[in-house]
């Protein structure tokens, strides 16, 4: 792969204008298909086969658009001491009511005041009505929405207390370019300014980043106007791809200016760079992208559709970086270097990296009780995760128009309310044994209200509408859906389905719950495979794989504090708090598994090449960490802050993922990496490298182009060489 990788990087520089131009052409011609091709994104979860989502299809043919639609409840409260059906108030209502109901894109809006079918609390103070619309909430436009909220704002002016809940008022895209993302940005160029010693050279990388960024996410955006994608995955792409493309442009970069300070030409230095640390940078590319696509291992559709947008895009940052860079970096020339060091590169001092030096040299010094602290440290931050709750259901932002709703509602009403559960009794016998089934869940615990069933025109269906006495994320709504299909059988010519929006949560929660596992482990085994490959031993696998489960527990068990319990949630600006997204955790695990090895094979790999030379144990993993360490701490650092500017102003979906990967890559990076594996190898001396006679066959994996070092001597005279420089 190096001298593959090599040739690339050579025929990179030799014909740099037509490489920026191809990727030029692709970047304006994505552009143009996102323009005219785009469609919309959607934020709703539908598992295919879940007894749930079945009921949901069954539901719109049986009962028409409006039944599985999207839908608002417009909360109307009555002043202290008032009540809703006092005359004036009525008259309001009902006023507003007739207003919803002319809306665009509304079907209905009910009359919460009507005798036949009211809505109203027992004392009268509080009623809602419901406002259906045909479609989901993904193709309710925003003037739709603007529409709805202007009439509730007017209904204001009456006296009366109205505010909106309801998915229809929930906006389904994800925003990308705020002020924290660009202060993430900032933060990376400057971290790179300062690491290079030259602002030129940080706005190529920076630019590199950028464009592979783009290409991505108006692939995406195109995809679009084909499939339907859910509203996180552009914001994920854009933010995983613009991590990884800084830091894979920073290890052939920095790579680069070595060669170039050995006295290499510029192009074969670029050559060179692509084939040593470019190797390691597919490598670590090619490790995200099979975690980010053993997504599919969880057998959920929109799921494996994430993780395969967000690997494509890592796929596109890995030939910017080994393609586009190198050409970058033929068109710089000398100027990759400071002033000082450009007249004679081959004697230009090279920073000793003292601190890093005295760092490794303390920790492997007091190898036993860093050891001891780091475990110790991550262990106690992960405790908080066994306490981790996942819901689809997304809480509105307090403060907000729906989480006031949501309060009046809980509390006039009470909590189960604002998630019903539906109950579809499917067949031709299905009016007649629908009210068996109300008498059967009106036995069951849990249950404060079950509507008389509602049979379809055509008599082969009947919903019942049923009120728990819990809200939609408590453990006793949960009970409650797995008691109705426990206990209430399906009936002749007749069968049970528990759907609606807290039923498709909770299957779509269990499912991912499910899958969580048998992914962890499927990353885990990759993880440990791959460094034996390319490192050729088994303990310092082992170290790798247990430093990855430790930064996993941290960082997941940080998330939940902070966005479940609430801790430091201020700090974080997070509008509400409560379970975490049930996607978040495995996304969240494939993307930090990736990054943790991204990060130990550059780190472990020098000091391995450190060993192979003869030096001792400690005196080895002090050589690579000095060698490693600045440019694995300044990659974490970029990566760090771009997670981290999705955070403050992120919506409510992405703000916890992308806190729990800057946090993440924080634990890993610093004490992980740092701490933790230095210590455990030095520690282990010699036995660290032991690899057991009978894997003596596995194939020899060069991620550091150890092989083309070695040549480069020879290459350095050659006239080839020569003429391409």
């Amino acid at each position: 792969m190096a001298t593959l990788l090599h040739r690339l990087g050579l025929g990179s520089v030799r014909h740099k204008a037509i490489v920026m131009v191809v990727w030029l052409v692709a970047l304006i011609g994505l552009g143009v298909g996102a323009a005219t091709l785009s469609g919309t994104t959607v934020n709703t979860f539908e598992i295919p086969g879940q007894e749930s989502t079945v009921a949901l299809k069954l539901l719109r043919e049986r009962f028409g658009a409006a039944s599985a639609g999207a839908s608002a409840q417009v909360v109307f409260e009555a002043p202290a001491g008032g009540k809703i059906t006092d005359q004036a108030n009525a008259a309001q209502v009902a006023a507003t009511v007739e207003k919803l109901g002319k809306l665009p894109g509304v079907l209905s809006a009910t009359n919460p005041l009507n005798p036949q079918a009211p809505t109203v609390s027992r004392d009268q103070s509080t009623a809602y009505s419901t406002v259906s619309y045909g479609v989901q909430n993904s193709e309710i436009t925003v003037e739709e929405r603007e529409a709805l909220t202007a009439v509730v704002e007017e209904a204001r002016s009456g006296g009366l207390t109205v505010e909106a809940r309801g998915d229809a008022t929930q906006e389904s895209g994800a925003d990308i370019g705020g002020t924290g993302e660009i202060l993430g940005v900032v933060v990376a160029l400057v971290v790179l300014a300062v690491t290079y010693g030259s602002l030129v050279l940080a706005g190529m990388n920076l630019l590199t980043a950028l464009v592979g960024v783009a290409i991505g996410a108006l692939g995406i955006t195109t995809l679009s106007g084909f499939v339907d994608l859910q509203s996180t995955t552009p914001i994920l792409a854009v933010m995983l791809g613009l991590a990884v493309g800084i830091d894979y442009a920073l290890f052939i970069v920095t790579r680069h200016r070595q060669e170039l300070r050995r006295g290499l030409p510029p192009a074969e230095a670029a050559a060179l760079a692509v084939g040593t640390a470019g190797s390691a940078v597919v490598t670590a590319g090619l490790t995200v992208v099979i975690a980010l696509a053993g997504l599919s291992v969880a057998g959920i559709p929109f799921l494996t559709e994430m993780g395969l947008a967000a690997a494509a895009t890592i796929v596109v940052a890995v030939l910017v970086a080994i393609t586009l860079l190198p050409a970058f970096l033929g068109a710089l020339g000398m100027r990759a270097l400071p002033k000082k060091a450009r007249s004679h590169p081959a004697g230009a001092p090279v920073r000793d990296r003292g601190f890093f030096r005295g760092w490794a040299g303390m920790v492997t010094g007091r190898r036993v009780i860093s050891l001891a602290l780091a475990v110790i440290a991550l262990a106690v931050i992960a405790i908080p995760f066994f306490s981790l709750r996942t819901t689809l259901i997304q809480k509105a932002a307090d403060g907000s128009s729906a989480a006031k709703a949501d309060a009046i509602i809980a509390e006039r009403f009470g909590p189960g309310f604002a998630g019903p559960l539906l109950v579809l009794v499917d067949g031709s016998g299905a009016p007649a044994y629908a009210a068996t089934v109300q008498q059967k869940v009106q036995t069951l615990p849990g249950v404060a209200v079950v509507a008389a069933p509602q049979p379809n025109q055509a008599q082969n269906a009947a919903l019942i509408t049923i009120i728990p006495t819990s809200g939609p994320e408590d453990a006793a709504t949960l009970d409650l859906v797995h008691s109705i299909r426990d206990d209430v059988a399906d009936g002749p010519d007749a069968k049970v389905y528990v759907t609606g929006t807290t039923a498709v949560s909770i299957d779509v929660s269990e499912k991912l719950d499910q899958a969580l596992p048998r992914y962890l482990i499927l990353v885990v085994g990759l993880a440990f495979i791959l460094l034996v490959l390319v490192f050729r031993s088994l303990l310092v696998p082992v170290v790798g794989v247990l430093g990855f489960l430790l930064t996993i527990g941290a960082a997941l068990g940080a998330t939940v504090a902070v966005f479940q319990w609430g801790w430091l949630s201020a700090l974080v600006n997070a509008q509400t708090t409560g379970p975490l997204l049930s996607l978040a955790p495995i996304i969240i695990v494939g993307i930090l598994f990736g990054l943790a090895m991204d990060y130990q094979v550059f780190l472990v790999s020098r000091m391995h090449e450190a060993h192979a030379h003869g030096a001792a144990p400690r005196d080895a993993v002090v050589t690579g960490f000095k060698q490693a360490a600045p440019v694995v701490v300044a990659a974490a650092t970029i990566m760090f802050s771009v997670f981290a500017g999705f955070v403050p102003e992120g919506n409510d979906t992405i703000k916890p993922i992308a806190f729990a990967l800057a946090i993440g890559i924080l634990f890993d990076a610093i004490v992980v990496r740092m701490i933790l594996v230095p210590a455990a190898i030095a520690l282990l001396g010699r036995s660290a490298w032991w690899l057991p006679r009978w894997l003596g066959w596995l194939p020899v994996v060069d991620v550091e182009g150890a092989a083309l070092e070695r040549e480069a001597p020879a290459r350095r005279d050659t006239p080839d060489t020569v003429h391409a420089s």
